[in-house]
């Protein structure tokens, strides 16, 4: 978490601004975060792909195994959980604008992942790839631990339970919310006609597993 820090306080007062600034709170859209946090998306999604990949053996992990531990080490939970520790939260409350629902904002996974990924973004713009890379490693190491050694994959658990049985599961969209920029999507998890999981989350990928999840928990107990 130190190195990201030294870096976030490098960054020049303009590329800070624009960090710490929600779409909503401008008048232009490409004064806030959101460019800068598709950008460091990317490099996140690269410097942990870059970690992981000496450390698992060939024989064992293909690139789906890749994929799952990668895609969890990332998640809106995990992004949220380093921009807690990063003190991001504070750093937003500090720049909203004096207006009702700006503190409930702040505190959304979406809003803290967003924020996360444009601080990475803006590092790699000020300090180059390599400095950001290390730095965000280090951020992320404990959620990358987590993904190493307890790999979470509610799909296909799922799936593997209900293959036992002879059943199958159907995910579907049940409602999508909010702006564009900021969806939030309603998936269930039917089973032999009932809905036996519900999920909500910022992808329908991201959902699905919500749903499965607590799929897993009914079917389990009947």
């Amino acid at each position: 978490m130190r190195l990201l820090t030294t870096l976030l306080e490098e960054l020049p007062q303009e590329l800070s601004r624009q960090v710490f600034t929600h779409a909503s709170w401008s008048e232009r859209r490409s004064d806030s975060y959101e460019r800068l946090a598709f950008l460091g998306d990317s490099v996140l999604g690269l410097a942990v792909s870059t970690y992981i990949y000496p450390l698992l053996e060939a024989e064992r992990s293909g690139p789906g195994r890749l994929t799952k531990i990668r895609a969890q080490a990332v998640s809106g939970p995990s992004c949220r959980a380093v921009a807690e520790r990063l003190d991001l939260p504070q750093r937003l409350r500090e720049a909203a604008p004096d207006r009702a629902g700006n503190a409930a904002l702040v505190e959304t996974e979406r809003v803290l992942a967003s924020v996360i990924e444009a601080v990475i973004g803006a590092c790699y713009l000020t300090c180059g790839y390599e400095r950001t890379a290390q730095a965000v490693v280090e951020a992320f190491t404990p959620e990358i631990e987590k993904a190493l050694e307890h790999p979470v994959d509610f799909k296909s658990a799922l799936q593997e339970l209900l293959a036992r049985r002879g059943e199958e599961v159907t995910y579907r969209v049940a409602g999508e919310h909010g702006p564009p920029h900021e969806r939030t999507f309603e998936v269930t998890a039917t089973v032999s006609g009932k809905v036996l999981g519900r999920g909500s989350g910022p992808s329908k990928k991201y959902a699905e597993q919500q749903a499965a999840r607590e799929a897993i928990e009914h079917a389990r107990a009947s």
